[in-house]
């Protein structure tokens, strides 16, 4: 298996290839024949699996996001932040040979895993350029699927994306600071999901208005659920140093159903208050050099029923971080809208983005 994995690398680095039967994002490609696809906001995934022989494999393309100046960096973050969140890895990835093609370099090594017992090699491709990084993941417990995943790699392709203004960065006068809309992304990454490419997510999103008012809005998305949850909230916030209190006023959960089980919003099924929950968060701004965006991260003792478990990033300490509004945070669509103006503004163009094939 270690000889084909080999192989399935080297064509991920260096195929140059036309198919544009699919976008997602930056990248072009052809979907496997027979696979079973699970599309979301922030990656698309392909499994296959033989039940009576236990074998599987899933592929796995993210969207672009901000990279740094290093290839090599971008694979380190990505393996930290991408893999490791996933199944457990005892060494450090075998890098193979790095390619460099039409302002994209592509970093790309495998390990062997573990998860609840399974085992199996994950593949990760990372490829660099033009302030973006794509990632590609592959787990697998096979080499049956060789072909497969080799044609998969050889028709991805990447073009270069279009220049998004970013947010400028927020002043130090405490209102300014938090003004504007924030938004952050969770999914859940048990094995179960990743083996049967079952993916779920949660957006959550603040807007903070210059009037004291504010709004938070949540979206739950699952394939396991006939139903997408819509929560709405709405209030005034006060200020006070580096604390801002919310008070709500109104705050409620819908439940959708799937427009043709897929997610896209139905119909309204029922509405339900939900209880007023107060809170104090200390708040300040973050800069991630490693995706050069600034955060708005906020902290409290307590998880709220608001925000959610902390964030597993511990640089602070019981905190939630909130990014703002981009191409890969675009604003949550909500029902009735035909479409969301500031992602169309922001939209990357009709081909997508990944590290195997340049054009």
């Amino acid at each position: 298996m270690k000889k084909a994995l080999l192989f399935f690398v080297c064509c991920a680095i260096v195929s140059i290839s036309h198919a544009q039967k699919e976008t997602f994002d930056l990248a072009t490609y052809s979907p496997p024949k027979a696979w079973k696809k699970q599309p979301a906001e922030s990656a698309v995934q392909f499994t296959k699996e033989d039940t009576a022989n236990g074998t599987y494999c899933l592929i796995t393309l993210y969207k672009g996001v901000p990279g740094t100046a290093s290839s090599k960096e971008n694979f380190d973050l990505a393996w930290a932040s991408l893999v490791k969140e996933m199944v457990t890895v005892s060494t450090p990835p075998e890098m193979q040979p790095s390619a460099t093609e039409n302002g994209w370099e592509a970093q790309s090594g495998y390990a062997p895993f573990e998860s609840d017992g399974n085992k199996g090699v994950v593949v990760l491709v990372t490829s660099s350029g033009f302030e973006k990084m794509v990632n590609l993941i592959i787990l697998t417990n096979t080499d049956v699927y060789e072909k497969e995943i080799t044609a998969f790699l050889e028709s991805v392709s990447l073009k270069k994306p279009e220049t998004i203004p970013q947010q400028n960065p927020i002043t130090n006068d405490a209102k300014n600071f938090i003004l504007g809309t924030w938004g952050a992304n969770a999914s859940d990454n048990s094995n179960y999901r990743m083996k049967n490419g079952i993916m779920n997510y949660i957006s959550r999103q603040y807007t903070f208005n210059a009037d004291g008012s504010y709004s938070f809005v949540s979206k739950a998305f699952d394939p396991l659920m006939d139903k997408i949850l819509l929560g709405k909230e709405t209030g005034a916030y006060q200020i006070n140093d580096n604390t801002v209190s919310l008070n709500p006023k109104k705050s409620i959960l819908q439940a959708w159903s799937k427009m043709n089980g897929a997610d896209d919003w139905g119909k309204l099924l029922n509405t339900q208050n939900i209880p007023l929950e107060k809170a104090a968060y200390q708040f300040t701004k973050h800069y991630f050099s490693g995706t050069q965006i600034w955060n708005l991260v906020l902290q409290a003792d307590k998880a709220t029923q608001r925000d959610g478990p902390h964030s597993s990033n511990d640089i602070f300490k019981n905190a939630w971080y909130y990014g703002p509004l981009s191409a890969n945070n675009p604003q949550i669509r909500l029902p009735g809208s035909t479409s969301n103006i500031k992602e169309e503004v922001q939209k990357q163009p009709a081909v997508v983005s990944n590290g195997f094939a340049f054009t």
